[in-house]
């Protein structure tokens, strides 16, 4: 296979525009990433940047599942407003630790949010929490007192891990 790198970062950018907003994907993934390839398929599969994983590209729907590191990249643009879930202060120490978000502790969300995209959970000072899937609505987790509101993958205390299923 012929390796051509700024091939693949031109590739993996479209995805995370498509995915997170218009010029999301210069900001997160610079020139110097590192790109793991699956053996199998040849296919861009981890993205890295200085050794951190920032992203994992899920072959289910070819677009990208976040680490926290990645969330950290993608607050610091302005594309991130469309996929943030406020919640309560003292639910914190919780889902630090991987636990799911109810929607009783659900302060504010996106009305953008769709069940299924990725989210990135924050406490009120905007300090990140979490990552993880909306199993509701942006206006749904508002509106809603009971329920799921969003499936935590990985809180920030947790080590990274590579995520598969979601």
């Amino acid at each position: 296979m012929n390796f051509n790198k700024a091939y693949f970062i031109r590739k993996i950018r479209c995805v995370a525009n498509y995915q997170f907003g218009n010029r999301a994907g210069e900001k997160m993934f610079p020139d110097d990433v590192s790109l793991v390839f699956s053996r199998r398929t040849g296919r861009v599969r981890y993205v890295y940047l200085n050794g951190e994983l920032l992203a994992t590209l899920r072959p289910s729907d070819g677009l990208f599942c976040l680490t926290v590191k990645g969330a950290e990249r993608l607050m610091e643009t302005e594309c991130s407003r469309g996929m943030v879930v406020k919640v309560q202060g003292e639910i914190s120490p919780f889902i630090e630790k991987g636990r799911n978000v109810f929607a009783k502790h659900v302060i504010s969300a996106s009305d953008e949010i769709r069940p299924g995209e990725e989210v990135i959970v924050v406490n009120p000072e905007n300090k990140i929490l979490a990552v993880g899937k909306a199993l509701l609505s942006g206006c749904e987790m508002k509106f809603f007192k009971r329920g799921v509101a969003v499936q935590v993958r990985r809180g920030s205390a947790e080590k990274a891990k590579k995520c598969n299923k979601h």
